[in-house]
């Protein structure tokens, strides 16, 4: 079987468990890797065996399909010219910086038939997977993650950064339309927002409060979910499912009339999942479950948190300044 020619666009922090990962890969040749910082490609190129590229652009007729971890701003940039050189991409979140930009790559893609996916990486979760037969119209949804401080990631506020993740994981739950959004937000360290909660409430009726910060002095990627009869907590990091639902029954437990189920998940290397789903749809030319509107769906709702931050913060300012 012919091996699939893969390269990585950016081998900066997670750019390099990209090529990582692509290296071990049995039906995957990794031809090459680049970055504006030649010692970077060179460094991973020597450890994996393969090419280091300065410039991107000398590496797309060589390729059939990439990853590209370039800064968000750049995303657009790079993503149209392997598209339009008839390359597949998976594209780091979030997708773009704007709507205009998610569409017109969507566009060039459907046009030549190609493959956009987006690396909305907890899709692959062992957790989230599993919850996929449990939750049924939850109600109320509540979702933590906080990250300590990392400079790399300060390009974007962190609604695009940290929040975009959630953002997909409830509304791939709830399959509503957001009928309205309540948000805040700071800059505390960056030049964006880093801490800021929103509040999206859907048409059925559904309620989350979304928080994510990125000053944070521990880890923490949770979200509970309540529905009839139910109630879910799911912890990301350690990948565990813990489950509350009634059952009628009289009792002296901890909870009454409920029972309480804890699933544990063997560690899983999430990112390898995401790119054995990319692998595989390039392959088999299947459209891969996080595709390029389902990137856009989770901008579109990010950037409508940002612009509420924005209004508020404004008024906050005007209030301050009288």
């Amino acid at each position: 079987m012919q091996k699939l020619k893969v390269g990585v666009i950016g081998v900066g922090y997670l750019g390099k468990f990209h090529a990582e990962k692509y290296a071990r890969m049995k039906h995957v040749d990794l031809v090459g890797v680049a970055d504006i910082d030649l010692s970077k490609a060179q460094k991973i190129s020597e450890k994996l065996n393969t090419h280091p590229y300065f410039n991107y652009q000398d590496i797309i007729d060589k390729v059939d399909a990439v990853s590209i971890a370039v800064p968000t701003p750049e995303h657009f940039r790079v993503s149209r010219d392997f598209l339009t050189k008839g390359v597949d991409v998976l594209i780091e979140k979030p997708m773009t910086v704007t709507l205009q930009e998610a569409d017109e790559l969507i566009k060039t893609a459907e046009a030549r038939g190609l493959i956009i996916q987006v690396g909305h990486l907890e899709r692959f979760n062992p957790a989230v997977v599993a919850l996929k037969d449990i939750i049924k119209k939850p109600a109320f949804i509540e979702s933590h993650r906080l990250s300590v401080y990392k400079e790399r990631c300060s390009d974007v506020s962190v609604v695009l950064d940290l929040m975009i993740h959630d953002i997909d994981i409830i509304t791939n739950f709830v399959y509503s339309n957001i009928k309205q959004i309540h948000a805040a937000g700071v800059s505390v360290i960056s030049g964006h927002t880093d801490i800021a909660n929103a509040r999206l409430e859907f048409e059925t009726g559904c309620v989350a409060n979304v928080t994510a910060s990125r000053i944070s002095m521990r880890n923490e990627r949770k979200i509970r979910l309540f529905q009839k009869d139910a109630y879910i907590s799911v912890d990301f990091a350690n990948q565990e499912v813990d489950i509350i639902r009634k059952n009628g029954k009289p009792g002296k437990g901890i909870l009454p009339g409920a029972e309480i189920e804890q699933i544990r998940f063997t560690h899983e290397d999430v990112l390898q999942e995401e790119l054995n789903a990319f692998v595989k749809s390039v392959k088999h030319r299947e459209a891969p479950e996080v595709n390029g509107s389902v990137g856009r769906n989770a901008l579109n709702i990010a950037l409508s948190i940002m612009e509420q931050i924005n209004k508020t913060n404004q008024v906050h300012y005007r209030y301050f300044q009288e």
